[in-house]
């Protein structure tokens, strides 16, 4: 069986011991016990009593008292964010779409886990012709999700689970059935209700020809012409036209529709396309010459990009942080923005946006060198503001990352896609070995994690829905080239059996895979070897960091990832001893021990160093008879007390 923690007592160099699952305390004064259970929640997601019922009374007492992040105007710094695709997370009224009951039925199992708070993809009225990221109406909710006031009443249950709750906002476009479009439409040329938009005559003696030669990201031109013969612009589908933010009611818009959900009482906003809203509109418009084909959230190619990472943008933002601070507490924003690592720091200027999405960490193989360079490339960028980076693995855009790793290398995942997940063939063990690692990784770095659901219960891609069932408008867009994003979005299950396996009282909007149950929170919930209980036990240790911010690299071996997170790190500013020079976002606190993590990333098992003392380790350790030193397995990682050795 699996092993993952450590509940022999032994002491961490910390003055905290590590638990059993009994309802002992572990020593840091936050109620918690460290175990091999976790007392882990119920089916139904909330906490749960049984084996470990003392650490679930923990956990819950502590997000009663505050987000767990702390509860101070810097809250988001280290937190751990849990993102809510809202089709797919509960369904409460049984017509197999997600909703906000749903989610304030399940909020308990986000609080369980451990997370600080949770980010919701959009729930606003919609036609879903892109999953939701289509708006029709930014203050009204979907029927097909709920009401103003479950919104009010999925606030009010957060707030009493300690859980903060960020919404997205889509600021680039707005759905074609937006009123502004629908008059656009049935405006002339030239008039204010087109100005909101991006309208432009064609090319060619006749206008028959596109604007320009730009592409959409879900495929095809990014120009779709209407009947009176002008062309308006969609960075993504055509039902998603782009809006254009050299008008000044576009601003005012915008701000009010933040003002609304403020006044709400939401904690902060994740900004979609943060990086597309200002385009060159100078005539004649520019063609890229296929400088647009980069991948959804690469890096454009280029400099001076027309519709990508233009300095204007930030204009904005620093407009929207006046908004947000203006608020007491203030409140967050988090970047969505495909750009180059130099470009990333721009948008977490002090008087911008806190955050801004990591993706070169989610994109970097599966290689020790590679990872050292994302993360100090991520904590030397960020603490040029002054803040620290984000990390994520998974989201609602990517092929899952148990997937990914379980890919061999150079595979070319859409086309994997297409096939139906058969050629070229998994190996799942390592992919389940190294997505564990990887969880580890990422949550021992300093900064704020976003988990995506479902990797807490380790969720492979579906890769085989059938054809008719996809939903993602590349699918249309690319003539069955793309098979789209529809793969990471199935609906979680809860339980191990029912018709949608605990979604909901009926069916789901995306098939589930057969076996989906043996996946659920009910089937791990307990299980000291599952994923869930991994991801709870980290979450909970993870906090005895919080708050000391110094990152050092350890001394290493070839293929092995070695660092220190608080404690002793001396953030970066030369190593001593075993230490090496790292970039770290500024000196530690001294508010914690420390955590020291290692990964191996290589084909061999590793030595531990002598008299390490393992918190935590994502698959079992295994002994060396000669030197009696723990040996770390290939795709593994362990937590380590920081000083123990």
């Amino acid at each position: 069986m699996t092993q993952h923690a450590f509940p022999d007592g032994n002491g961490d160099g910390s003055g905290n011991s590590v638990g059993n699952g009994n309802g002992n305390g572990d020593g840091d004064g936050d109620g918690i016990t460290v175990g091999d259970g976790g007392g882990g929640g119920s089916d139904d997601g909330t906490t749960g009593t049984g084996d470990g019922t003392g650490a679930a009374a923990g956990r819950t007492g502590a997000h009663a008292g505050g987000a767990r992040a702390g509860g101070g105007r810097d809250w988001w710094r280290e937190s751990v964010v849990y993102q809510i695709y809202v089709p797919s997370f509960a369904d409460a009224d049984g017509d197999g779409m997600g909703d906000l009951r749903g989610i304030t039925d399940r909020l308990g199992h986000v609080a369980d886990l451990g997370a600080d708070a949770v980010w919701l993809t959009p729930f606003y009225r919609s036609p879903l012709a892109d999953g939701g990221y289509d708006v029709a109406d930014y203050r009204e909710v979907d029927p097909r999700h709920g009401t103003l006031d479950d919104f009010r009443a999925l606030l009010g249950r957060a707030r009493t689970l300690g859980l903060r709750t960020i919404v997205d906002i889509v600021p680039n476009h707005c759905s074609d059935r937006h009123p502004w479009f629908v008059e656009a439409l049935a405006s002339a040329p030239g008039s204010a209700a087109r100005d909101r938009f991006l309208f432009r005559d064609g090319r060619g003696p006749d206008g028959a020809e596109p604007p320009t030669d730009w592409r959409s990201k879900f495929g095809g031109a990014a120009w779709t012409r209407v009947p009176d013969g002008q062309w308006y612009m969609h960075i993504f589908a055509a039902e998603q036209p782009d809006l254009n933010w050299e008008n000044p009611e576009v601003a005012a818009e915008f701000e009010a529709v933040l003002r609304f959900w403020l006044d709400l009482g939401v904690d902060g906003f994740r900004i979609d396309v943060a990086h597309g809203l200002r385009k060159d509109l100078t005539p004649p418009l520019r063609d890229t010459h296929g400088g647009d084909s980069a991948s959804l959230n690469a890096p454009p190619s280029g400099e001076n990009h027309p519709f990508w990472d233009r300095d204007e943008v930030h204009e904005i933002y620093r407009h929207w942080r006046k908004v947000t601070d203006s608020y007491a507490p203030p409140r967050i924003m988090v970047a969505e923005a495909g750009v180059s690592a130099a470009r990333l720091p721009l948008y977490t200027r002090p008087d911008e946006l806190h955050q801004a999405f990591n993706f070169f960490h989610l994109r970097c193989p599966w290689d020790a060198g590679s990872f050292r360079d994302v993360i100090d490339l991520s904590l030397t960028g960020a603490a040029a503001n002054g803040a620290l980076p984000t990390w994520v693995l998974s989201n609602h855009d990517v092929v899952r990352h148990r997937t990914r790793y379980g890919a061999p290398e150079g595979t070319d995942l859409p086309g994997w896609l297409l096939t139906g997940g058969r050629e070229p063939a998994l190996d799942e063990d390592r992919g389940r070995r190294r997505a564990r690692a990887a969880a580890l990784l990422t949550l021992a770095l300093p900064g704020t994690t976003y988990l995506y659901q479902g990797e807490e219960l380790g969720l492979p891609e579906v890769a085989d829905l059938p054809e008719e069932a996809l939903r993602d408008p590349m699918w249309e867009r690319t003539g069955h080239a793309v098979k789209g994003r529809d793969g990471c979005r199935v609906p979680l299950p809860w339980t191990r059996t029912g018709p949608s396996y605990g979604f909901g009282p009926g069916g789901s909007w995306l098939p589930q895979p057969q076996g989906w149950g043996e996946r659920s929170v009910e089937a791990q919930t307990g299980d000291p070897g599952s994923f869930l209980e991994l991801y709870r036990t980290a979450l909970r240790l993870r906090r005895r960091c919080l708050g000391d911010e110094g990152f050092a690299w350890l001394t290493s071996a070839p293929g092995e990832l070695a660092f220190r997170k608080g404690g002793d790190g001396d953030g970066g500013g030369g190593g001593n001893g075993d230490e090496d020079a790292g970039p770290g976002p500024g000196p530690g606190t001294g508010g914690s021990a420390g955590l020291e993590c290692r990964v191996n990333l290589s084909d061999e098992p590793l030595p531990l160093p002598a008299g390490s003392v393992p918190l935590l380790a994502s698959d079992e350790l295994a002994d060396d008879a000669t030197t009696g030193r723990l040996l770390l397995p290939p795709d593994t990682a362990v937590w380590l007390g920081a000083g123990a050795h």
